[in-house]
Order: structure tokens, then sequence, then C-alpha cells
């Protein structure tokens, strides 16, 4: 009986945290661990969490890669982000292309939002806004196309 009822209790917290916010499976089975040692017992309630369709990958992705687009970040900080948080390769591709060409007018809005209307007329500028660009996320030839072309 004490299974069932540690089983309870994990799927409880599990939820308690899905209505947080969206977690991916390995954000919610890494906070999982901390609370209960049986790695079976987590894989179960995981599991059904997915086919009662509370928790989601999928809709943790897009929901990320929303909240990250809009807080300023390019694709290759998001990518790198949700790899840390155990999406699979697959779902992040079918989510983020560098090259789409909502990148190069997000790139435009996050530069002019840091740094104003005025153009980069000096190597040290152009280098400092290049840096900034990358820490960001955004891919080498977008930052080179926006600052020299």
């Amino acid at each position: 009986m004490a299974g069932a009822a540690d089983e309870q209790s994990t799927e409880a917290a599990a939820i308690r945290l899905l209505a947080s916010r969206e977690h991916s499976r390995r954000e919610l089975r890494d906070k999982l661990e901390r609370r209960c040692d049986d790695a079976h017992m987590i894989t179960q309630v995981l599991d059904d969490l997915e086919r009662r369709g509370l928790l989601s990958d999928e809709r943790f992705t897009e929901q990320y890669v929303g909240m990250r687009t809009r807080k300023g970040y390019g694709p290759l900080r998001i990518r790198t982000e949700l790899q840390e948080r155990g999406i699979a390769a697959e779902l992040i591709e079918a989510w983020l292309d560098p090259r789409d060409t909502q990148w190069v007018q997000r790139l435009r809005e996050v530069a002019r939002q840091r740094f104003g209307e005025s153009s980069a007329d000096d190597q040290r500028e152009q280098a400092r806004r290049a840096r900034f660009l990358q820490y960001r996320g955004f891919p080498e030839s977008l930052i080179r196309s926006y600052l020299w072309d």
C-alpha cells in the first residue's frame, strides 16, 4: 500500500509542477527524482501523464520557442537550451529553422532595441554588436548580413 501512496504523491507533485508551467519530460523527471528515488515509478507516472495529455514535449517546445523568441533570443541559443532540457532533435528541427525569415526581422528588432537606430560606423562598434547578437544566439550569417550588407 505504501507504493500506491508514493505513486500518488509523486503524481500529485508532478501535476503541481505542470500547473505552474509546461515542463519537458527530462525537467519533470529531474525534479521528481529529487523527491523520490524509485526511477521505475517515476517513469510510470511520466508515461501516464503523457498518455493523459498532461505532459507533452511538443507543447513544451512550442511554448518555450515562443517565450524565448519574444525575449529576443535567436535560434542557436534556443536550440541549445532545448537540448539541455532533453528535447529530441527532430522536435527541435520542427520548431526551429535558422533560415526562416522571421529570424532576420527578430535580429533587427533586438539590435534596434539594444543599439537604437544608429549604424555601426567603425570596426570596434561592429564587433561589439556582433558579439552581443552572437551571445543572443543568432547565426553568424544573419549577423554579417545585418552589419555589413
